[in-house]
């Protein structure tokens, strides 16, 4: 199915927002994939983009920023900017109600769809009995919805019904030994959409073994969720970052575009300084996570189409209109490598690192380059579409 079949991905909620969006609790959660997710997953996804802001504002306009702490497990930091005209009260109050609405909105996400949580709707869900129903939140319904378009969309490279897959090949790693081929291909043949039914308020297993893990996705969405949060508490800009997947909106601290930098797969410093507007990036690749098995290193991420560790690519990095879309796609990438670029929706671009430590190279979409405003360091060839 082509890349312009299905619109859940594509997300209407592109413009990062000028002016305070709907309020959280609006409908039409199908039709706005600009939303949450889970945290394990398909793609464990672990990116690195640091976010580079200017100098604040003056103190009675400054932007305020903190640092929540076990956040999915993982890094976090929110930045939000109060109006130009607001007082020093004002902008306080803002900013206070803007970055706790921001952390409460990521921990209710984590709390509602982690697979890592023994109590959350979806880890009833995996331990279920064929044929018993659970019912589940309407967000987390959305969000396995919307995972099951993302699944068309990328022609099953992104897939959450795969966690059987991940959880064998975690073991592996725990054992440093490979699965037997016909226990791979078993354990494959039972990550399948086919073998679970969502309904109007949960879902059934129709196989025994099938479970879900919507970490390649979840992240992404509980950012935007976070940011919806913190344009409602009138903040005119702000940043989301979760272990480095992160998206900007309005006005930065000072003068200039948002500028953010990506992680180098092969080193500890950066490859990329990208500037902007608003949006979000997202980089999945093999240099955070990975499992170690006969003297080599496999990725975290499983192409769910063979069982196998992905091998295309050594990071991915994506920008969408939403954190939830380029989650996905950063994950669906590091799969499908090249030959996935031709399938991104419109209004996303990409950049793939290619290559050994000692050749390394880069490929990216048309409209990639006019967002760099330093490297990478190596040749950059750029895809048609």
């Amino acid at each position: 199915m082509g890349p312009g079949s299905r619109s859940v991905l594509r997300c209407a909620a592109a413009e990062v927002m000028s002016r305070p969006p709907p309020s959280p609790s609006a409908p039409s959660v199908r039709s706005r994939l600009r939303g949450p997710p889970t945290i394990g997953a398909l793609a464990l996804v672990a990116a690195f983009a640091a976010w580079q802001a200017p100098p604040l504002a003056p103190p009675e306009n400054a932007a305020r920023g903190s640092a929540p702490t076990r956040i999915m497990g993982t890094t976090c930091r929110l930045l939000a900017v109060p109006p130009r005209t607001a007082s020093a009260a004002e902008a306080t109050a803002i900013t206070n109600q803007a970055l706790e609405g921001a952390e409460a909105a990521l921990r209710a996400v984590e709390a509602e769809m982690s697979t890592h949580i023994d109590d959350t709707p979806l880890s009833r869900f995996n331990r279920s009995a064929v044929g018993q129903r659970i019912s589940l939140p309407p967000a987390t319904l959305a969000v396995l919805r919307a995972s099951e378009e993302a699944w068309y969309d990328t022609d099953g490279a992104f897939d959450v019904t795969s966690r059987p897959l991940i959880e064998l090949w975690r073991t592996a790693g725990r054992r440093r030994r490979a699965p037997p081929a016909e226990e791979i291909d078993a354990t494959r043949r039972r990550s399948s959409w086919s073998g679970l039914q969502l309904g109007a308020t949960g879902a059934t297993k129709r196989v025994s073994g099938v479970e879900v893990d919507v970490g390649g996705v979840a992240k992404g969405w509980a950012i935007d969720r976070a940011i919806l949060r913190m344009a409602t508490a009138g903040a005119t800009g702000g940043l989301v970052d979760v272990g480095g997947d992160l998206r900007v909106f309005g006005s930065p601290p000072a003068a200039g575009p948002w500028q953010v930098r990506v992680q180098d797969p092969f080193g500890d410093g950066t490859i990329l300084t990208l500037r902007m507007a608003a949006g979000a990036i997202c980089t999945s690749g093999d240099y955070f996570r990975f499992v170690e098995i006969d003297g080599r290193r496999l990725s975290h991420i499983v192409d769910p189409r063979t069982g196998y560790p992905a091998a295309a690519v050594h990071s991915a990095s994506v920008v969408a209109p939403t954190a939830t879309s380029a989650d996905v796609w950063a994950t669906a990438l590091s799969v499908l490598g090249e030959a996935g670029l031709s399938r991104l929706p419109a209004g996303h671009e990409a950049m793939l690192v290619l290559g050994e430590r000692e050749a390394p190279h880069a490929i990216a979409t048309p409209g990639f380059p006019t967002l760099v405003v330093e490297g990478p360091p190596y040749p950059l060839a750029i895809a048609g579409r």
